[in-house]
């Protein structure tokens, strides 16, 4: 649905993206991630027809923008970070004039802004001029101006940037309901945003696909080592010392805790799983085992460790 098939782009001397390939297919929401300067947003530029590839291919739903550009827009919503929004019209004069863009006229634009209208929850505002408007109502307002003739395709950067907790909330909720539909792209640098809605994440740096996996088998594969956390009842500095000599147990980091409980957070030897033998010690000892719980790697640290290796290498 949405296809980057060797997408390279230079800026005179500099290239900014380099053999950039992922699809995301109808019913999948794509996290596309990387650090400031990766090329994140010039990749959706590209995708979205906003200026072409210096080599390479976009398609958007079987239409590569450079030979069809009016069929692959027609089938495309783009949302940018600062959504280009004509301030001194109301919000539906902003969704009115989308969907002509899209030849819809009549009732079916009607029809069309009425239902982004809903999505977003701005029927309230609907009638507001956008300049008097928060940043968080914009960035919705750039959200409905792409859902306008429900395109099949989306490309969403940052489009929880603004947002309370609450419009975050509703905006994942939005996107998880578009998805089954919908062939979606999210840049974000919100990693924790991108685990909760994501399906499939792509990781670019310094221009290159650095990966591309679910949130879990990413963070899976970066995964350095098994890692468990201890909870007992017992001074702090001896639970840590006695857990030093489990076998199994490569390292071992003191957790502080607000309850005066001790807590120690345990990384395995590769292969080795030192549970068993944790718990049985703490009991030797007479101390009471409140805690015992595998770590999984977050996303965020599964992303900072591939980029970090990356820079290393570089």
């Amino acid at each position: 649905m949405i296809e980057a098939r060797q997408l390279t782009k230079r800026f005179g001397g500099r290239t900014a993206i380099e053999d950039v390939s992922f699809a995301v297919a109808r019913g999948e929401v794509a996290g596309f991630l990387g650090p400031n300067g990766a090329g994140k947003t010039t990749t959706l530029r590209i995708l979205a027809g906003v200026f072409p590839p210096t080599s390479g291919q976009a398609v958007v739903d079987g239409h590569e923008i450079g030979a069809a550009p009016l069929a692959a827009r027609r089938r495309l919503g783009y949302a940018p970070e600062r959504p280009a929004l004509y301030l001194g019209t109301t919000v539906r004069r902003q969704l009115e004039l989308a969907a002509a863009l899209r030849d819809l006229s009549g009732a079916r634009a009607r029809a069309a802004v009425d239902v982004a209208l809903e999505r977003t929850d701005l029927g309230d505002v609907q009638h507001r001029r956008i300049g008097t408007l928060s940043r968080g109502y914009r960035q919705r307002v750039g959200l409905a101006v792409a859902l306008v003739g429900d395109p099949p395709a989306l490309l969403l950067d940052e489009p929880m940037a603004g947002l309370d907790p609450a419009q975050a909330a509703e905006c994942r909720r939005l996107i998880r309901a578009l998805a089954p539909e919908h062939a979606i792209l999210i840049s974000s640098h919100a990693l924790a945003e991108v685990e909760l809605v994501c399906d499939r994440v792509v990781i670019l740096h310094q221009g290159h696909v650095l990966a591309a996996d679910t949130p879990p088998a990413l963070a899976a594969r970066l995964r350095a080592a098994a890692r468990v956390d201890v909870e007992a009842h017992a001074p702090g500095a001896a639970l840590a010392a006695l857990l030093g000599t489990v076998p199994g147990v490569g390292r071992v980091d003191v957790v502080p805790t607000p309850n005066g409980h001790a807590r120690c957070r345990v990384e395995a030897e590769p292969g080795r799983d030192p549970r068993a033998a944790i718990a049985t010690r703490i009991a030797a000892e007479g101390w009471e085992l409140l805690t015992l719980a595998p770590v999984e790697t977050s996303l965020e640290e599964a992303f900072l460790r591939l980029v970090g290796a990356e820079e290393r290498r570089a």
